[in-house]
């Protein structure tokens, strides 16, 4: 029962922050209504109950809710100068003597300064918190100063110690995924290598035995020098995604260190295996078969050959939706994973029937770096990669399009 609600939960918070970060004016305006139409039901009569002075006009405090609330739409772009608004307003009240409970609204502003700014900004925007209580202290002495000033700094204290504490841990989760990204970039690169290498290996005999091939044969020394303008080829693009990786690498290492970052994490040492192809697919799955999930596969041959690298794209990513899988899917899960072939690209899909919670983007499993690795070896080869809930809905669902040579991303 805990499970289900806790499932739900996360179910439900996952779609509000998508709704949010899809139509960010639409939450805006709901949330600002919302504390609106809260203050002015308080300004219609309530406020007289903790006013000091409840002969302040109506008209006036409703101009001072307006100002406490409506700035609110613009909270996340211009926090700071809302805060600035909002504290003019909570002055007015303390030195009228209303002492509007929609001050407290002040919190929402402060959390966001906390969250995104620096510092120094915090330190500075806590200075607009103070004068209105010092203010209502001194004008309307109904209670000792400590006793108005205190527990009001103390609130706004924790309100900010919370948004430092989610900001904290935001950066920490950053970290993460910039070292799961690093770390698969570097894993990337060292396939390439190797797979640039046995190319140029190729290449090497080639040239070789076409010049042999010269004197007594000389369709297999034409043979030969096709087969070296293919090899080159292929290893002159799979050269270039490498040195994409590695600058792209290189600039991020600049960036942190500008900005003081830690960059002495030791990459994983190097594993020399041969780097797997399509073919290498079948025994994948039977060994995910051994490991309890049902998996049915269409696994047509490619009409078209693919260069290694391109292969060993696809069989990282079904790897690493399979192994996802295996983790996240809970019990009862079955998948399928299919290949289709289209006249300008492949396409892999993964779907599983498991629940629809997605791992997170810095999930770690033995073979890669979950879907930040996905995403980094899509990127590689110009793919697109889908992960998400599928159409039919229930279970989990990555989609790979990897473009075929010569044909458009």
């Amino acid at each position: 029962m805990t499970t289900d609600l806790s499932g739900a939960l996360h179910r439900l918070t996952s779609r509000v922050r998508a709704f949010d970060a899809a139509r960010p004016r639409v939450w805006d305006t709901v949330l600002t209504l919302f504390w609106t139409g809260a203050a002015l039901v308080d300004a219609s009569g309530g406020w007289r109950n903790t006013a000091a002075d409840p002969t302040v006009p109506a008209g006036l405090v409703v101009g001072m809710t307006l100002a406490s609330t409506l700035p609110l739409f613009w909270r996340r772009r211009r926090p700071v100068a809302v805060l600035a608004v909002m504290a003019g307003a909570a002055l007015a009240g303390a030195a009228t003597g209303a002492f509007l409970q929609v001050a407290y609204l002040q919190g929402i502003p402060l959390f966001l300064i906390a969250l995104t700014r620096p510092a120094r900004t915090l330190f500075l925007s806590a200075a607009l918190l103070v004068p209105p209580l010092v203010v209502g202290a001194v004008r309307f002495p109904r209670v000792s100063w400590d006793q108005h000033i205190v527990p009001t700094l103390l609130f706004y204290a924790l309100v900010a110690l919370l948004g430092l504490t989610v900001r904290s841990r935001r950066d920490a989760r950053d970290h993460e995924v910039r070292l799961a990204a690093a770390s698969e970039r570097a894993r990337i690169a060292r396939e390439m290598h190797d797979i640039i290498g046995h190319s140029l290996t190729v290449i090497t005999g080639l040239a070789d035995g076409g010049r042999y091939a010269a004197a007594k044969r000389p369709e297999r020394a034409a043979q030969a020098l096709d087969a070296i303008g293919t090899t080159s080829r292929e290893a002159l693009a799979d050269l270039r995604r490498l040195l994409g990786v590695l600058r792209e690498d290189e600039t991020r290492q600049d960036t942190r260190q500008e900005r003081g970052q830690r960059t002495e994490e030791k990459p994983p040492e190097p594993v020399r295996d041969p780097q797997p192809t399509l073919a290498d697919l079948e025994p994948l799955i039977a060994g995910v078969r051994e490991a309890g999930l049902p998996v049915v596969a269409d696994l047509p041959p490619a009409p078209h050959p693919l260069s290694p690298g391109a292969q060993l794209t696809v069989y990282r990513v079904v790897q690493e939706a399979l192994t996802n899988t295996l983790k996240h899917a809970g019990e009862g899960a079955k998948a399928t994973v299919e290949l289709t072939y289209t006249p300008d690209a492949l396409v892999a899909t993964v779907t599983d029937t498991g629940t629809a919670a997605p791992p997170t983007l810095h999930t770690r499993t033995h073979t890669g770096q979950g879907l930040t690795g996905m995403r980094e070896r899509a990127a590689l080869y110009d793919c697109t990669l889908e992960c998400g809930p599928p159409p039919t809905g229930g279970g989990w669902h990555v989609r790979l399009r990897l473009p075929l040579e010569g044909s458009p991303s």
